[in-house]
């Protein structure tokens, strides 16, 4: 697969465009006045078919860049990416991270690899910081903003009383057999679909529920990922 090489170019041009606005008083940095949204499309062969994928570069600033950063601001801009498990984050940034994690699904995949590999424990601990779906924390206004904006985009502060007492109706059979709260993507999806899939999912296993509710997690990371890097540009 053919894969983007304008990283470090980038990287070189916004330098050098820096040193020369630091000498010269009559131009500002150019990385302080733009922001790079370029999308690149990969065209590669994989058993004989043609396969188009979108690959989208994010390259925010030079002061919001994942790979330059140090921790304390990574975790500044992305710790909590991971509902309340800033540890996921901390972790990627350790492993080393280059100027393709500047772009938003390579650094989700990145952060998604770790929490993967995590022990079983550390995983449920995971789950079981997101929040129950129009649940108590939501009503109390207690979610973070992150979830705030899901849940309502996804219409789940509209819910009827019908349909609020059939998601805390749900919450409470899937804790009980599952010993973590539902978790699912909500992008793209209304409260009538989220409500089908919670009954399907209870049919699961709990170690395929437990993967299925990992594999959530990490989409969700990927579309805040996209988020900032969107409102940023």
């Amino acid at each position: 697969m053919r894969k983007p090489l304008l990283f470090d170019f980038l990287d070189a041009f916004f330098n050098a465009a820096n040193v020369f606005a630091g000498v010269n008083n009559h131009f500002f940095s150019i990385t302080a006045l733009f922001r790079v949204h370029l999308s690149i499309f990969i065209v590669y062969n994989k058993n004989d078919n043609k396969i188009q994928k979108e690959h989208t570069l994010l390259l925010i600033s030079n002061a919001a860049r994942p790979s330059s950063l140090d921790l304390e601001d990574f975790l500044t801009h992305y710790g909590d990416i991971f509902e309340h498990s800033p540890w996921v984050a901390e972790t990627a940034w350790k492993q080393g991270l280059t100027t393709q994690h500047d772009d938003a699904d390579v650094l989700a995949d990145s952060m998604g690899a770790v929490l993967r590999n995590a022990e079983i424990d550390e995983q449920i601990a995971v789950i079981r910081a997101h929040p129950d779906l129009a649940g108590k924390a939501a009503l109390a206004g207690e979610l973070t903003q992150d979830s705030t904006r899901e849940q309502a985009g996804a219409g789940l502060d509209q819910c009827t009383a019908a349909e609020f007492e059939r998601f805390q109706r749900l919450n409470q059979a899937y804790q009980d057999k599952f010993g973590f709260p539902f978790v699912i993507a909500v992008k793209g999806l209304d409260r009538h679909a989220i409500l089908d899939a919670f009954e399907k999912r209870l049919e699961n296993d709990a170690v395929t529920e437990r993967q299925t509710a990992i594999n959530q997690i990490i989409q969700i990371a990927r579309f805040r990922l996209h988020m900032r890097a969107e409102t940023a540009a």
